[in-house]
């Protein structure tokens, strides 16, 4: 809806009217499913100022906008007008940045910060220049019933939850962050809503009548009606884009969105996007997420692929994870043999059309190595899901001691890929990232928690361990720890960090995009592992005892272990290296 014109689509609807503070207009019907207010009523309305308002369809009501920019008094009440375009934008020399060697940090407003709002967000944005960051991505910011949430139970894709500060401060956000030379990544969610406040059935057929997905019910991309839904998803897409500046859209889960239409949502989302930055002169951005593992989502159009412009992995996560940490349980038990690090590292996919024993069928599609760039895949050794995703939102960090979370850093930043941060762990940070919601509904606060102790059952963790979303104590734990960061060995840590991101920037073998200058040795039974980026070598102790690697030349940029000097000694043709260590060699 532009501000002030009142206009809804509710194409089965007898009558609708808006509710406009204590007044009720009659709306009129077009052809098309719409309804809107006469230009008389229009003018009656035009240079009020905010304005308080919902619809009433068919009696029932008053229901918040689908689109609605604001929703101050929660999603269940009324929305109110917001003018995107009095922002007085002060990003005019950003040019955007693309995504092929850069650094993204995934972040969630609620507990990045003490206060959990954009505004504080912005405070911390010169540490996040310190390690290098090139994007930060925000989950999910859309308005959600509660309090606090991940994001993912959100029911108005239009509206800046206003716990976090509303769409003002989410333009202001952007706005320095584009000023600090920091693009934005907005996560957002188009395969499900929320379970409380989701009204959009009231006006029409916005639900899919085939069978849901996990999180509930599908959207209706292909059924009768479709067209509109469609557009409510790809105008929502395109307003985070242009209204807010923001320079990506990570899009949540694309394998459940059902859709069998010869031209696919993401295909036509893609040709959207492009022909907006061709608009606005800068890069915008498309990441899927996906657990297919189909090169094909991030195939250019030309050759007859969807388009994205880069995919998550989580099989690079898979393996960083069980080589460090010995973990085989649930989807991890694949990933148990270090050659399927080696893999991942030189393949992209570990599964690309072999036996999966966890899905019990084969899974994935080979990437075609010569013609497909490396940075197309983005990866991370810890992000939300696989954070707050396991029983107790336990980090890297629970598990590992100093030179291990080290040798993760570095398969990240310096491995071939794309990669992105979760906030803390430059720092090692020891707080948990748990699973958290604040329903108000009893009944649904006590589903959640049951379902979610039935997730875990199948990855064979203890359902004893699990923390009750709904116990605000749950949500608080999982608040960052910034006094954290100065102690000795978390210092110590974002050192590390740091000094990646410069290597990053300095050396070209770190950003090269080429399957074939990736090599890779290793040696399971020792528990070492080399990676050849061009004429740089990467060498890695993932074993409790010191091991020689064979190596060659080199002088040595970079290292790290968990106690003392990671280098033990230099033979011509090999390095004795620490315990859990890493070394850079020139």
């Amino acid at each position: 809806m532009n501000d002030q014109e009142f206009s809804v689509w509710a194409p089965d609807a007898r009558a609708v009217q808006a509710q406009l503070g204590q007044d009720r207009l009659e709306l009129v019907a077009r052809d098309d499913g719409w309804w809107e207010l006469p230009a008389s009523a229009r003018l009656g309305v035009a240079g009020t100022g905010d304005v308080d308002y919902g619809f009433i369809v068919d009696g029932r009501g008053p229901f918040a906008d689908p689109r609605s920019r604001r929703q101050p008094a929660g999603v269940h009440a009324l929305s109110r007008t917001f003018d995107a375009s009095a922002h007085v934008w002060h990003d005019t020399n950003w040019t955007g940045r693309q995504l092929a060697g850069a650094i993204i940090y995934e972040l969630h407003l609620g507990t990045f910060t003490p206060e959990g709002t954009l505004e504080a967000a912005a405070g911390r944005l010169d540490h996040l220049q310190s390690i290098g960051v090139d994007f930060v991505e925000l989950l999910p910011v859309n308005a959600f019933n509660g309090t606090h949430n991940w994001g993912y139970d959100g029911v108005l894709w239009y509206a800046v939850h206003e716990g976090y500060g509303g769409p003002a401060a989410y333009q202001n956000f952007v706005d320095a962050c584009h000023q600090r030379g920091i693009g934005v990544i907005q996560d957002v969610v188009y395969n499900h809503l929320g379970p409380s406040g989701n009204y959009l059935p009231e006006f029409g057929p916005y639900l899919s009548e085939a069978a849901g997905n996990t999180w509930g019910s599908s959207l209706n991309l292909d059924g009768p009606h479709s067209d509109p839904v469609r557009r409510y998803i790809l105008d929502n897409a395109l307003m985070w884009l242009g209204d807010y500046h923001v320079d990506g859209l990570r899009l949540d889960a694309v394998h459940a969105l059902r859709d069998a239409r010869a031209t696919h949502l993401l295909e036509q989302l893609a040709v959207e996007v492009a022909a907006l930055s061709v608009e606005t002169g800068r890069p915008l951005t498309l990441i899927a997420e996906s657990d297919l593992n189909d090169p094909r989502l991030v195939t250019p159009r030309e050759a007859n692929g969807y388009g994205l412009d880069a995919q998550w992995s989580d099989d690079f996560h898979h393996a960083v994870h069980v080589a460090l940490t010995g973990e085989t349980t649930g989807y991890y038990a694949d990933f148990e043999p270090l050659g399927a690090l080696a893999k991942v590292l030189t393949h992209g996919f570990f599964h690309d059309g072999t036996y999966s024993s966890f899905r019990e069928r084969t899974h994935g599609r080979r990437i075609d190595l010569e013609r497909m760039p490396t940075w197309r895949l983005v990866v991370a050794s810890q992000n939300h899901d696989q954070i707050g995703n396991r029983a107790v939102g336990d980090r890297l960090s629970g598990q590992l001691d100093t030179g291990q979370l080290a040798i993760a850093a570095a398969l990240t930043l310096l491995g071939p890929y794309t990669p992105m941060l979760f906030m803390g762990e430059e720092w090692g940070a020891t707080t948990p990232w748990q699973f958290f919601t604040s329903h108000p509904e009893p009944e649904l606060g006590a589903a959640t928690a049951t379902g979610r102790i039935n997730e875990f059952a199948r990855m064979g963790w203890d359902p004893a361990q699990v923390p009750d979303p709904q116990d605000r104590q749950t949500f608080e734990r999982s608040r960052l720890d910034w006094n954290e960061a100065a102690e000795p060995e978390h210092a110590r840590l974002l050192g590390f960090y740091r000094e990646l991101a410069v290597l990053r920037r300095t050396h070209p073998d770190f950003t090269d995009p080429r399957f074939d200058q990736i090599a890779v040795a290793f040696d399971a039974n020792e528990g070492w592992l080399r990676l050849h980026r061009g004429n740089t070598k990467i060498l890695f102790n993932l074993g409790a005892q010191s091991v020689r690697v064979p190596a060659g030349a080199g002088e040595v940029v970079l290292s790290f272990a968990t106690g003392d000097q990671a280098v033990r000694g230099r033979l011509p043709n090999a390095v004795q290296l620490a315990p859990h260590s890493v070394v850079i060699l020139a």
